[in-house]
Order: structure tokens, then sequence, then C-alpha cells
């Protein structure tokens, strides 16, 4: 992790701390907007990103005053243009206005563009040594060794905001990482934890994104689902934390109130405790070193009276162990795995295939194709086009039996 034991550039004692959002109208987004605005003096927003939602961004930016907002989409550049009239507010659209937000002189930009899509403007923000705070764990899965090293080379400080990473971020000494014997990233299980193979092979994509604890968006529900969501986890702990596979433990928690832990050489078993509630761990991004306020419900340990824990059962949910093989394999396999998994989990969320077949589909889309290290983010960025393309027909095959 880069300067976690140096001084940081921002001081809350030195005025508003200036950020960009990328990617403000999704989960993750909508509550970082939702805590800057609850702390409008604290917060000067210099970009907001979308995807597609118009009307959101602009209701977005319009509140917090952004000074620019960016849509993805290149066709819907004029509705955001009219959408913003009578404001001084900069419209901009397409792919290389995403990645130029990136590029903005923001202290401190969040990182929440779902699936691959994150890297370039992500990194944009990493080259300028700023402070981000990283909710698109896919970034790291399919490019961990060339994103670490851009963290190194610029000086950058990564702040994780999953839940699990932002725990052990929280309770990992890093001035005393080798007496650290090993992570537990805790898992709810999802809402298919009890259910048998059968069962599952007839699931709906609404009983998928049904999440039991935490509110979260239609990809990341169904990772969660499948336990792949568990299984990116690892991979991202991997390259956060500098730990091999065999030092990252999985624990079923339902409850999901321990976020996870640090287990350290005297027996000592650090944990961080929390409500599911990701304003929690955003909260602790955006005020970072020091902490903000967050509306987040308070823990009442006396009125859950227990919590249990239980091993992840890999038979039944083959993600995670497929996601270990893929991290020992090294290579362009994490790539491969992630390309294919965003393109089941589209295919699976549009009808097109069975719960169950996507792992599949992920699984012969990596023996299908070659592992070779990317060396380039044009290399990554061709690989996953490779396997998004071999995905693509890997699912229509699997849709026609």
């Amino acid at each position: 992790m880069a300067k976690t034991d140096t001084t940081p550039r921002f001081d809350q004692d030195e005025g508003p701390r200036h950020v960009t959002i990328l990617g403000s109208t999704g989960s993750v987004g909508r509550n970082t907007v939702d805590l800057i605005a609850r702390n409008r003096a604290g917060f000067i927003v210099e970009g907001l990103v979308a995807a597609s939602n118009v009307a959101a961004l602009a209701a977005q930016a319009r509140d917090l005053g952004a000074r620019r907002a960016v849509i993805a989409d290149p066709n819907r550049y004029q509705e955001l243009k009219d959408a913003l009239a009578g404001t001084t507010i900069e419209a901009a659209a397409g792919p290389a206005a995403v990645d130029e937000a990136g590029e903005l002189p923001a202290d401190w930009v969040m990182s929440a563009i779902v699936g691959a899509a994150g890297l370039s403007p992500t990194l944009a923000a990493i080259r300028r040594g700023a402070v981000v705070a990283f909710a698109n764990k896919e970034c790291l899965v399919c490019a961990g060794e060339l994103l670490m090293r851009e963290v190194q080379r610029h000086g950058a400080t990564l702040l994780p905001v999953d839940s699990e990473h932002s725990a052990i971020f929280q309770v990992f000494d890093f001035s005393q990482a080798d007496q650290i014997e090993k992570i537990i990233l805790t898992a709810s299980g999802g809402p298919f934890r009890e259910m048998d193979r059968a069962a599952m092979a007839r699931v709906t994509p609404k009983q998928a994104v049904a999440h039991p604890n935490w509110s979260m968006g239609a990809k990341i529900s169904v990772d969660s689902a499948t336990m792949m969501n568990k299984g990116l986890e690892v991979i991202e702990a991997h390259h956060l934390f500098r730990l091999p596979s065999e030092r990252i433990e999985v624990l079923v928690h339902p409850q999901s109130v321990i976020h996870s832990m640090v287990a350290y050489a005297d027996g000592s078993v650090l944990a961080q405790l929390g409500t599911p509630d990701m304003r929690t761990p955003i909260a602790y991004a955006l005020g970072w070193p020091k902490r903000i306020a967050a509306p987040s419900p308070r823990l009442d340990l006396a009125g859950l009276r227990r919590l249990t824990f239980e091993p992840p059962d890999e038979a039944r949910f083959p993600a995670l162990a497929l996601a270990r093989d893929v991290l020992r394999r090294g290579g362009g396999a994490p790539t491969i795995m992630n390309a294919a998994n965003e393109i089941a989990v589209s295919g699976f969320l549009a009808g097109e295939i069975g719960f169950l077949d996507i792992v599949r589909s992920v699984e012969e889309t990596l023996r299908m194709l070659p592992h070779s290290s990317p060396a380039t983010l044009d290399d990554v960025r061709d690989l996953d086009l490779e396997a998004r393309r071999t995905a693509n027909d890997v699912m229509r095959n699997l849709a026609r039996v």
C-alpha cells in the first residue's frame, strides 16, 4: 500500500477537500454524494462521472455545485448540456471525457465505475499522485500488478472502500507487516447460502439481486450470490496487502457485522465491526486520515446477541476456488476471469443463461484463452476485449443447451 506510513498531502484543517467521483450515480457514488451533501463546507466537487443516467447526474451536479459533469455515453451530450442550462457547470461526454475526469485537479478521487471501464480514469488519477478511494475491485483484478506499479511510481495513495478491505486497512499494522499471520475476509454468504445446487439452477435475477444485508448494485449483488465477489476480493487483497492466497482466509459470517479481521503472530485477532452500511467505509475514506461523521445506524451488539461463522462451501460455490486458482496462475488469467464474469453476469441478468451457467461460462473462457502476462494498459485492454468476445461465444453456446 503506497504512502501508508507517510504524511498525507491533504489536511482537513487547511480547507475543503477537492473531490471527483467516478461513477456518481451508482450505489457507491450515490452514498458518496450523500455524505458530501451533509458536509458541503468540507468539499469542493471538481467532477462527477456517470454512465448514462443524465437526470441523476445533472441533479447531483446542481446540488453539489460541481465544476464538471461527464456522461460516458457520447450520444447524450446535448441532453446533459440542456439539463445543466443556466448553470456554470461544464458538460462533457464520451470515453475521452471520462478519462480526462481522472485528471481533474482533485485531491481525492472516488473510483466507483463498475467493471473494467473504470481502469483508465482511475490510472489517470493515480498518475497525478492523488488519494484514490477504491471501490472498483475489477481494476485490481484485471490489472493489479500494473496498477500497483503506477501507485508506487507516482506516490499515489489507495484507500480501499470495499467494506472488507476497508476493515483490514483500519486494523492492519503496516509498520509490523512481518508480524501478520493472515487476513480474514468475511462474507455474508449471499441469498443462497443454504440452497442446494439443484435449487440454485432455477433462481431468477430478481432473487439473485436481493441481498439479505447490503443494498448494492445488480452486478455486485449477483457476484455476492455466486461468491465470485469474494474471489475477486481475495485477488484484490493480494495486491493491496501483498499477501499470498494461502494467507488470505474467507469466512462466512451471515450477520455482516464483523467486516474483516487481521490475525497477528502473538495470537491477537483485530476486527472492525459496524452495521452493513456502505456509508461507513466511504466516510472513512472520504475523511482519511481523520474521521468524519456518517449517518449509518449504530451497532447494537446486545440486540444482536449472537454472531456466527462457518467455512465457505466451495462445492456449492465454485467461484471462490476458481478465483484462487486464477490468482495462482497469474499472468492474464485474472483479466480473462474478470471480463468473462462481467459478460456472464450481464447474460444472466438479461435472462440469457442460468445462474449456475455464470461460473461455467467463466471456466470455459479461461480454458479457451492463453494466459500471457499483459505488460501495458493496452495489453490489458486487448486481452479484456478478446476475453469478452470469447465469453460471449461461450455464453451463446450455453444458452443453446
